[in-house]
């Protein structure tokens, strides 16, 4: 990219974060990047973000496709851990199975739901099913607060949520949370809400928040606007605590997805797929790993073996060399 085309990208991205903050918004947009193994499938991170690291306890938000898998290996996630945090997967298209060490396994598929909780360390593989030929969708990570971060691992597949229409050609799934008089029963560790909203072109709807909460509106297809405010696909319209409802409209056919939560008061240190207290913790839990990748199925006391996955497991990154820093819902500015 030339330094022109940089500075007109750096223009119109200071204009679209104008628009928003003239309706109370704040504008997160993505960036891309890899993930998984050797195949890795490009997705788009919008949290966490440059000013904004948490909404609520969610505190990670990957979007993926539209993406034909035709000559492509789509997702592709060998054996890795995680600490210290929940993982969401939600699908608008496609199929992907999971498989993890405390002996679970299910395919989630568009209106399911996949919940994995680390607590003290796990390990899991993801990928998408033979048949699967679009992918599309989200994968949503939330905090586990202090008290429930040494927890055994656990696993939830859901194959469906409830559903409830919002307005003419606008349903809402709650996955987690309750919304417009649909409650999920999913566990949560910390008061949330996650809702996917489904729009037809030409629609829109008043969507209520509740007191107390921040949110995020995620888009995962073009077309969306929040409060008149365009939100690209993979970006994130966010409301403060304090707002009662944004109006969410489509001039296409759309699918957004909506988190909200107390704000997180804790700070953590997040490396890679690992939250802990401080640096200490994550570089512990990040040895820990790689000593029990090379030593064999047989002794992984902490992360086990992912069942009925024969793929080698991945190498963690190498740690920075300065200390990884506690950082909490928002980056202190300067910092």
């Amino acid at each position: 990219m030339s330094n022109d085309e940089a500075t007109i990208v750096e223009n119109s991205e200071h204009a679209c974060h104008d628009e928003a903050a003239a309706a109370g918004l704040e504008l997160l947009l993505p960036r891309d990047v890899p993930l998984g193994g050797p195949r890795a499938m490009p997705v788009q991170r919008v949290l966490p973000n440059k000013h904004r690291h948490f909404i609520g306890a969610w505190c990670f938000a990957d979007a993926f496709g539209p993406t034909s898998l035709a000559g492509r290996p789509g997702m592709d996630v060998p054996p890795h851990p995680h600490t210290g945090l929940q993982t969401w997967s939600w699908l608008v298209d496609g199929a992907i199975e999971h498989r993890d060490s405390a002996g679970f396994s299910h395919t989630v598929r568009p209106g399911g739901l996949n919940i994995m909780t680390s607590g003290r360390g796990i390990s899991h593989s993801e990928y998408s099913t033979a048949g699967t030929e679009v992918l599309h969708g989200v994968q949503l990570w939330t905090v586990l607060p202090s008290g429930e971060r040494g927890r055994d691992p656990w696993f939830d597949g859901l194959d469906e949520v409830p559903t409830v229409e919002l307005a003419p050609g606008v349903t809402a799934s709650v996955f987690v949370g309750e919304h417009a008089g649909a409650s999920s029963q999913v566990g949560a560790y910390t008061p949330l809400l996650g809702v996917e909203l489904r729009m037809l072109r030409g629609s829109e709807a008043r969507i209520e928040l509740r007191a107390g909460f921040e949110h995020g509106v995620l888009a995962l297809t073009s077309g969306l606007a929040v409060d008149d405010v365009p939100v690209g696909r993979g970006a994130m319209a966010y409301a403060a605590p304090g707002r009662e409802a944004v109006i969410v409209s489509a001039a296409h056919d759309a699918v957004a997805i909506l988190i909200g939560g107390e704000p997180f008061a804790e700070e953590v240190v997040m490396f890679w797929n690992f939250i802990g207290a401080d640096h200490v913790e994550v570089a512990a839990a990040r040895d820990q790993w790689m000593r029990e990748r090379d030593s064999g199925a047989d002794a992984r006391p902490r992360f086990g073996t992912v069942v009925d996955d024969v793929n080698p497991p991945l190498a963690a990154p190498r740690l920075p060399t300065a200390q990884l820093l506690p950082r909490g819902r928002a980056k202190r500015r300067g910092a």
